[in-house]
C-alpha cells in the first residue's frame, strides 16, 4: 500500500514539473503583448516555428530570411472593433527588413511606424528590429496607427548586433526610384519569387550574397538597379567578370560595374544614357574603424609616470620644510619672548636617578 501511494506521489511530482516547463516555455515565446493602447486579446493565441505554418506559399522564403516564430491573436476593443495581428520573429534585424520588403508591394503607402511600415487601406506592416507584424483592422481610425506605435514600442527588442540593419539601402541613389519597390534578398528561393533580372546561378549563392533590387522611372523607359554585396572584392571581380560575358552576349540585356564588393547591374532601358548615370551613381565606400591607439598617451606613459612620482615626492617635502619652518620658527620666538615659561620650563625637567652603589 505504501509503496503504490509513493508511486502515485512521484508520477504526480513528475507530471507537474514537466506542465509546468511546458507552460514556463509557452509563456516565454510569446511575444505579442496581452494588451496595448485599449485592445485586449481575445481567443487562443496562434504559435508556430514551422515557417510552412507561417505561411504555406513560401515556406523556404521565409527560412531564407531566418525565421524563428511566428504568432497570430484577435484583438478587441470595448467599441466592438476589432484587429487580427499576425507576427514573426526572425534572427536579426536584417531578416526582418528582408520580409518586410518582400511582403511589401509598390501600391502601398509609407507609414511611421516601428522602423519601417506601409499601408493598404485596413492593412498595415511594419516591422521594428527583428520582428515583422502584420496588422489588419476591420475599421480604421484617426488612432489606429498611433495603437500601432504603442505596440511597436512593446515588442521585444533584438540584442546586440542582431539589431542592426543592412548597409545596402545607404547605397541606393534616391533621384528617381519607384517608391516601396526596394527588394532585399538573402536566398535563391527569394530571387526566383521576386522575379529578379537574375538567376541565381548568376549570382552564385554560395558565397553568401546580399541582395537589393530597386526600381526606377526614367525618360526612355523603367530602370531596375540590382545591387549585390559580397564578401570580399576578390569575389565580387569574380562574379563581375561571369556577368560581363553575360552582358557582351547580350549587350542590351544589362549593364555591369563593380565597386569594392559590390557588383552594380542595371537592366532595362540600358541603352539610354539615364541608365549609365544610373549605374555610375553607386559607389562603395569602406569604413575602417581602428581600436588601437595610434599614439601613446600621457596616462600610459611610463615616463611620465616616473616623473609625476617625483613631482609628488618633491612636493610632499616642500610641505613638510614649511610646516617644520613654521613650527620651529613659533618654538624658537617662544623662548626668546617667553623664556623658561612656555616651553624648557625647570618644573617640566625631571632627571630619572637610578642611585646605583
Amino acid at each position: 500500500m505504501l509503496c503504490c501511494l509513493l508511486k502515485r506521489l512521484l508520477a504526480a511530482a513528475v507530471l507537474s514539473v514537466v506542465l509546468g516547463s511546458v507552460a514556463f516555455a509557452s509563456g516565454g515565446n510569446d511575444f505579442l503583448p496581452q494588451s496595448f493602447a485599449g485592445w485586449t486579446k481575445s481567443g487562443p493565441v496562434q504559435s508556430t516555428v514551422d515557417p510552412a505554418n507561417a505561411d504555406a506559399a513560401y515556406p523556404a522564403v521565409l527560412k531564407e530570411y531566418g525565421f524563428a516564430g511566428a504568432e497570430t491573436a484577435t484583438y478587441t476593443r470595448a467599441d466592438g472593433r476589432k484587429l487580427t495581428v499576425k507576427a514573426a520573429r526572425f534572427n536579426d534585424a536584417s531578416g526582418a527588413y528582408g520580409a518586410f520588403t518582400f511582403y511589401r508591394q509598390p501600391s502601398m503607402g509609407t507609414e511611421r511606424i516601428g522602423t519601417k511600415a506601409a499601408s493598404a487601406n485596413q492593412r498595415i506592416l511594419f516591422f521594428r528590429d527583428n520582428v515583422l507584424v502584420d496588422a489588419k483592422f476591420d475599421r480604421l481610425t484617426e488612432m489606429s496607427a498611433a495603437e500601432l506605435r504603442e505596440l511597436a514600442g512593446m515588442l521585444p527588442a533584438a540584442k546586440a548586433s542582431a539589431e542592426n540593419l543592412p548597409s545596402l539601402p545607404g547605397y541606393l541613389p534616391k533621384g528617381h526610384a519607384v517608391e516601396n519597390s526596394a527588394k532585399y534578398i538573402l536566398g535563391p528561393q527569394a530571387l526566383v519569387a521576386q522575379k529578379g533580372p537574375l538567376t541565381p546561378e548568376q549570382v552564385d549563392f554560395s558565397h553568401d550574397p546580399e541582395i537589393l533590387m530597386q526600381d526606377y522611372s526614367s525618360a526612355s523607359g523603367p530602370l531596375t538597379l540590382t545591387l549585390i554585396q559580397y564578401p570580399t572584392p576578390q569575389i565580387a571581380g569574380e562574379r563581375l567578370r561571369a556577368l560581363q560575358s553575360a552582358e557582351q552576349s547580350s549587350p542590351n540585356a544589362l549593364l555591369v560595374r563593380r565597386s569594392g564588393p559590390l557588383v552594380d547591374v542595371v537592366t532595362g532601358a540600358v541603352g539610354s544614357s539615364d541608365a549609365r548615370a544610373l549605374l555610375n551613381s553607386v559607389n562603395y565606400e569602406a569604413e575602417v574603424t581602428w581600436n588601437e591607439a595610434t599614439s601613446m598617451s600621457k596616462r600610459d606613459n611610463i615616463g611620465n609616470l616616473i616623473v609625476g612620482v617625483f613631482a609628488l615626492t618633491g612636493i610632499v617635502l616642500l610641505i613638510s620644510l614649511i610646516f617644520g619652518i613654521f613650527f620651529g620658527g613659533i618654538r624658537i620666538l617662544m623662548k626668546r619672548l617667553f623664556p623658561d615659561r612656555v616651553f624648557d620650563r625647570p618644573e617640566d625637567v625631571d632627571i630619572i636617578q637610578l642611585h646605583l652603589q
